[in-house]
């Protein structure tokens, strides 16, 4: 929110030509709701329809102040950007073009520009990469080319934890990184609680857990690091059905008869807090998960809204508004992590389940931000649910070595490899 008003006021003081801001899809509306808010003055373009209308909408800037679009889209019309030159591109959740080589990345770096701002709570995700990919749009050349930055950079600092290269690296793009800690911009922004709440593992679902670590281990162990490469698609989806079973073996087993552990503490938990005064945010990566606490939540009677990669983007703004009025009777929002863990303000919440861990702890921790951000007037109480004795406390562990690499480059502290090679597995399937 902060971020988006200075854009806003930025924008707004200078009119002479266009201005261009890319965001997600799922923001695009946030934007031209924020900008009728703070600067109803300014004529803003939000492109929609057809190619074919959405060309006619390129056609003539002349009146406009600001023409607001998302990453596919921009990547389509690329070629009707062609006659213009912007006065500022803006790209929102810059951390959509932490692949140098999608056509995303491609397409705002060719838009013609005076002036580029990247805006990311989360510069660097899971490699250094990402930094010099989000580098590479705002100053192209500032840090060489990747394969000259890998070799002076990225694999001194992540495989050999050179703090020279990390001093030298934090040095040169500290001066054009405006890094703003809740704790310094927002005083009075209440407290932050956070809990790690460890959930049994019946014994059926601990058999059909331990079957398929086992087939996992047995097919790393028999692969070195560039077979671990060349398999990880298949490395990936078996570790994807691994964290399954943890979530609710039925997500995988449509035969399974038992319960989840987790899915009966997390309903305790809503209870709980519901019955205390609350109102509840929680995320899973798994939207066939987020349709099983559905019929929980049903079968309970607790009223509840729900937004995923299906929900429309106008439709989400209005579930939020009515989440957040205070006599709203949902209250329990239940949010795909990937659709819904930005760009989305859920003050109305003060109490933040985390059902399953991702990999990388900044995206669990935008989600948070929904609940915790500029309007928040209640301590909040983030809960992450993790599965006892399996992968998902080995995965809280990786978020931390995740979390060291960006901290490392920002404030130029010491980082752990964030590369997963053979031993990473083989510890994380232990």
């Amino acid at each position: 929110m902060k971020w988006t008003l200075q854009v806003i006021s930025l924008l707004a003081s200078q009119k002479d030509q266009p201005s261009l801001i890319v965001a997600p899809a799922s923001l695009v509306l946030n934007w031209e709701a924020e900008f009728k808010k703070f600067a109803p003055e300014m004529k803003t373009l939000v492109l929609s329809g057809s190619k074919k209308e959405r060309s006619g909408q390129l056609a003539d800037l002349t009146d406009i102040d600001v023409v607001i679009t998302f990453y596919d889209l921009l990547k389509r019309d690329i070629a009707n950007y062609e006659p213009h030159t912007f006065a500022y591109e803006v790209i929102d959740e810059a951390q959509m073009i932490k692949n140098p080589r999608t056509a995303a990345a491609k397409s705002v770096s060719v838009v013609k520009d005076k002036h580029r701002f990247a805006l990311t709570g989360t510069p660097i995700e899971n490699r250094l990469s990402e930094l010099w990919s989000i580098f590479n749009f705002v100053m192209p050349g500032f840090l060489k080319s990747y394969r000259e930055f890998k070799k002076d950079f990225e694999s001194p600092i992540v495989k050999e934890d050179d703090q020279d290269c990390l001093n030298r690296l934090s040095q040169m793009v500290g001066p054009f990184i405006l890094r703003r800690l809740k704790k310094d911009v927002l005083k009075d922004l209440p407290d932050k609680l956070e809990e790690v709440r460890y959930v049994g593992v019946g014994k059926e679902q601990r058999r059909l857990y331990d079957a398929e670590i086992a087939r996992l281990k047995n097919k790393v162990m028999a692969e070195d690091d560039e077979g671990i490469k060349r398999e990880q698609i298949e490395i990936l989806a078996a570790l994807t059905r691994i964290r399954e079973i943890c979530c609710a073996p039925g997500l995988l087993y449509e035969d399974y008869k038992g319960e989840s552990e987790k899915r009966l503490a997390c309903v305790d938990l809503i209870k709980s807090a519901i019955d205390e005064g609350h109102k509840v945010l929680l995320f899973s990566q798994f939207t066939s998960m987020l349709d099983l606490l559905e019929e929980s939540l049903k079968a309970e009677e607790i009223g509840f809204l729900r937004i995923d990669g299906q929900t429309p983007k106008a439709r989400r703004l209005t579930l939020v508004n009515v989440f957040n009025h205070k006599d709203s009777p949902a209250k329990v929002f239940l949010i795909s992590l990937k659709a819904g863990g930005t760009g989305l303000n859920l003050t109305g919440a003060d109490t933040v389940i985390h059902y399953d861990p991702w990999w990388n702890v900044a995206a669990q921790n935008q989600a948070t931000d929904r609940a915790h951000r500029i309007g928040q007037e209640k301590k909040v109480t983030v809960y992450k649910l993790i599965a006892k004795d399996t992968v998902e406390e080995a995965i809280l562990d990786l978020q931390e070595a995740k979390s060291l690499l960006a901290q490392g480059i920002l404030t130029a502290e010491s980082v752990s490899s964030a590369s997963l090679q053979k031993e990473d597995l083989l510890k994380i399937l232990d």
